[in-house]
């Protein structure tokens, strides 16, 4: 079922600058979750940063969400829809979203969670992307290695993770393969655990239960991320470490997370759009990388399944939560 949320609200008193004022600008989030609540993260730092460049809701600017709950077979016609409702900029999180608003024809800002968009087809490049969609994208590569050795440093007898994907997301296999290359060129096995629909987190669980391996990296993805406290009540259930992509994750009881910064990130969507906002085109506005990764530890769960944090661990996290 999808939802949405339409928002016509009184940002501030502060008069739009006379350019801005002389039209109303139609802004969408379009996700494969829940629809984007403007007044809770992470819509919020994107209306707040829009604010900064002199768009107000209920003056000069619209906001509306939707959101496919998990559904990804309903997000093309959300897209038409956002299409047929003239929407000036559309900002998605996740790979299939982001095809899905390409495919319409939207001017597109993907602001996470879309994987390599040139591997993907998104864009023709990230310097130069060649059509209605530009966006954030992380290297998977990269921070695959760093997931990798965090964990390696918390474990030193590291020997098998497992892998917890969407395996019918093109964006996240792509990022699971990167993460498996990434773990086989550090010596360490991968225990594949590929996912297409809730009922299979019940075979993943037999499959740890049967063959535990060390740890545990989750590929953040709609359909993994609906299932998220599936898998971390199984994690501390079965004390098993597990890393998250996503810092709202160790905040919910995940061990640790490392990933973009998702302030950052609506931050720098929200800067794109302004652009797009003020006649720039998609094709020629370079895709961008987050400059921060914040690395969080959540020690009370730690303590939970009993495993001692390293000191030099604890000191390089951004966040420890207790």
């Amino acid at each position: 079922m999808k939802r949405r949320v339409l928002m016509g609200l009184i940002g501030s008193a502060a008069a739009a600058p006379q350019a801005l004022a002389q039209r109303t600008f139609h802004l969408a989030t379009m996700t494969p979750t829940l629809p984007l609540d403007p007044n809770a993260p992470p819509a919020q730092f994107l209306i707040a940063s829009l604010a900064q460049h002199g768009y107000r809701l209920g003056q000069n600017l619209t906001y509306e969400s939707l959101g496919s709950r998990g559904d990804n077979d309903k997000l093309p016609a959300l897209a038409k829809e956002l299409k047929g409702r003239g929407v000036d900029v559309v900002v998605t999180a996740g790979y299939r979203t982001a095809a899905a608003a390409k495919e319409a024809g939207l001017t597109t800002v993907v602001a996470q969670g879309a994987g390599d968009p040139v591997a993907t087809k998104l864009v023709a490049s990230l310097a130069h992307p060649g059509g209605n969609v530009t966006g954030i994208s992380d290297d998977a590569t990269t921070l695959s290695i760093k997931r990798l050795s965090l964990l390696k440093e918390l474990l030193p007898g590291l020997k098998k993770v497992a892998m917890v994907w969407n395996r019918d997301d093109l964006g996240m296999s792509l990022r699971y393969k990167a993460s498996a290359d990434a773990a086989q060129a550090m010596g360490i096995s991968v225990q594949a655990l590929g996912v297409r629909e809730p009922d299979d987190f019940n075979g993943v669980f037999e499959t740890l239960k049967r063959e535990p391996p060390d740890a545990i990296l989750m590929v953040s993805d709609a359909l993994t991320m609906l299932n998220r406290k599936r898998i971390m009540h199984y994690a501390l259930a079965d004390r098993l470490p597990a890393i998250y992509e996503a810092e709202l994750l160790a905040r919910e009881g995940g061990l640790m997370s490392y990933g973009g910064d998702t302030k950052e990130c609506f931050e720098r969507a929200a800067d794109l759009a302004d652009r797009l906002f003020k006649g720039a085109k998609p094709a020629d506005l370079p895709f961008e990388q987050p400059t921060r990764y914040p690395f969080l530890i959540n020690l009370k769960t730690a303590k939970a399944i009993g495993l001692a944090v390293p000191p030099n661990l604890l000191a390089r996290a951004d966040e420890v939560i207790e």
